[in-house]
């Protein structure tokens, strides 16, 4: 059986951690089935920074939505909103794709991850983060006792991909919200997190930096929402990679605070 010192080291975080002695208690003992694991009291990292105030926002210019079309996209069930996303023409991005990449994971998922567009293998593959991001965030996920296809849902800001896997435009992310929107309602997640700077703008509504936006909690639509750093970005800085490590115990913390208030409400 893995456990959570195999996923640090799948990370490159195993000897940061053992250098700096702030092995997290949980880091070995095996990995258990998630409904345990978010009950358990985090005990990960101790950051000796104080607690971050909630990020403030700056506002950006906002995405316009066909109400039509939104109304319509709203309504819909999983098939006719794959069937909907597969034949959607609604921005430029259409003429270049090899196929729209819907998303994958439990529709009735609890976490929720939403990443920027698909690059070249997802294009190829139809399937969102299936690259050497794909594979950090598999770990990612797995240092959480998470599992892709299980517990989790992951899905995109836009579901074509971008030109050169560049940044989408508002207008792009305008065009596929109310697709994401509708996976949101269909899935009713406990809890978001953003993977990079475009999914927590379009989550948000905030151009504020990640270091600003990162630490706390925010809310779209009566969802937590927590922000960390695109897997991509996080391929190339060690340092980045322990940010993300405290951004999903932030996000673990938050999903156990949901579940007990749930239990709560019965």
């Amino acid at each position: 059986m893995r456990t959570h010192e195999d996923y640090l080291r799948e990370l490159e975080l195993l000897d940061t951690f053992q250098q700096l002695g702030r092995i997290p208690t949980e880091a070995v003992k095996a990995s258990a089935e998630v409904a345990a694991s978010i009950a358990v009291k985090d005990e990960r990292i101790n950051t000796s920074r104080p607690p971050l105030q909630a990020a403030k926002t700056a506002a950006v210019t906002p995405i316009t939505i066909d109400p039509a079309r939104a109304a319509r996209i709203a309504t819909m069930d999983w098939a006719a909103l794959r069937a909907e996303t597969a034949s959607c023409s609604a921005c430029g991005l259409c003429k270049q794709r090899k196929q729209a990449v819907f998303g994958v994971g439990a529709e009735s998922a609890a976490w929720l991850f939403v990443g920027e567009g698909p690059g070249a293998e997802e294009d190829e593959q139809g399937e969102p983060f299936v690259g050497q991001a794909g594979k950090l965030l598999d770990a990612m996920l797995a240092a959480v006792s998470l599992q892709r296809g299980r517990e989790v849902y992951i899905a995109n800001v836009v579901k074509c991909r971008p030109p050169g896997n560049r940044t989408p435009t508002l207008d792009e992310a305008a065009a596929c919200a109310p697709l994401l929107d509708r996976q949101i309602d269909l899935i009713q997640p406990k809890l978001i997190v953003g993977l990079g700077k475009t999914a927590v703008i379009r989550l948000t509504g905030s151009d504020a930096s990640m270091a600003a936006m990162r630490g706390a909690v925010h809310r779209y639509r009566d969802i937590p929402v927590v922000a960390t750093y695109h897997p991509a970005y996080l391929l190339r800085s060690l340092t980045e990679k322990l940010k993300g490590w405290e951004d999903m115990s932030l996000a673990r913390r938050e999903m156990a605070k949901q579940v007990a208030i749930q239990s709560e409400n019965g």
